[in-house]
């Protein structure tokens, strides 16, 4: 964890809560939780909670995140929210989540038009990357990192890469699928390792120390301290622990107290 790079905590909780049952989650959170200075507390809520939460949560506490985007910022796109829509009701959004690579089909394609609409909106992405089990048994992890990172990035301006925030989420460790392992500090290590090495290739070394990595993938309050404290991660995305308020709350103060 780096000591310069702000700390960033995102709560993923992908399709779980209803409204109602968001707004008192995001009370119960308060209420435990204090914030600090340099770490960023993010939550991202399913779609339909957005605009409730954006007019109760306290955004010194909490930042909102979206789990998704349009790339485009209005039209005849039904079923979609664009980045225009989103804009004022969220300070980010995650892009490229292997659920979206895996289940709906997305392409760094889909993915790079998000990134860029996000920036042109003034909404921080969150650009995940990672490999599958059958890349990493066959070696492929740099490979599909560098092509990830190009295929997401290649729309934005050099001036604007520095806004973005990559999370390392290497699906053989993410909790919902059905093979998922445990990753080792070692092995995220490396792979945080490789993709500063092609953000410097691709965008510069002043860009690339100056990203924020995240690692992303089964974390729980046993794991986090771990993961925090490898060389080059600035911060983790939960999924299935962040719907505990207990267990966030402990990954939590486990960040704080590596920070200080």
């Amino acid at each position: 964890m780096s000591d310069t790079r702000k700390t960033y905590i995102i709560a993923n909780w992908k399709m779980n809560f209803t409204v109602g049952e968001a707004s008192l989650f995001l009370k119960k959170l308060s209420d435990k939780i204090t914030p600090a200075r340099d770490i960023q507390i993010i939550l991202a809520p399913s779609t339909i909670a957005l605009q409730p939460l954006s007019l109760q949560v306290n955004r010194r506490e909490f930042k909102l995140a979206a789990q998704n985007l349009y790339h485009r910022d209005f039209g005849a796109f039904t079923g979609e929210t664009s980045a225009s829509q989103l804009r004022g009701v969220v300070d980010y959004v995650i892009i490229g989540h292997s659920e979206r690579r895996h289940i709906f089909g997305e392409t760094d394609k889909d993915i790079r038009e998000k990134v860029a609409a996000s920036i042109r909106n003034n909404i921080t992405p969150i650009l995940c990357v990672g490999e599958t089990d059958d890349e990493r048994n066959f070696g492929e992890t740099d490979l599909v990192l560098y092509d990830q990172l190009i295929g997401g990035l290649s729309e934005v301006a050099a001036e604007d890469i520095s806004k973005v925030i990559i999370a390392y989420e290497p699906v053989w460790a993410i909790s919902s699928s059905k093979d998922a392992k445990l990753a080792s500090p070692e092995e995220v290590s490396d792979a945080v390792r490789r993709i500063r090495a092609h953000l410097a290739h691709l965008h510069g070394e002043k860009a690339a120390k100056a990203i924020s990595i995240l690692y992303g993938g089964s974390v729980s309050p046993s794991s986090a301290g771990s993961y925090l404290m490898t060389e080059g991660v600035d911060g983790l995305l939960i999924g299935g622990a962040s719907l505990i308020a207990d267990q966030f709350t402990d990954i939590i103060n486990i960040s704080k107290g590596l920070k200080s």
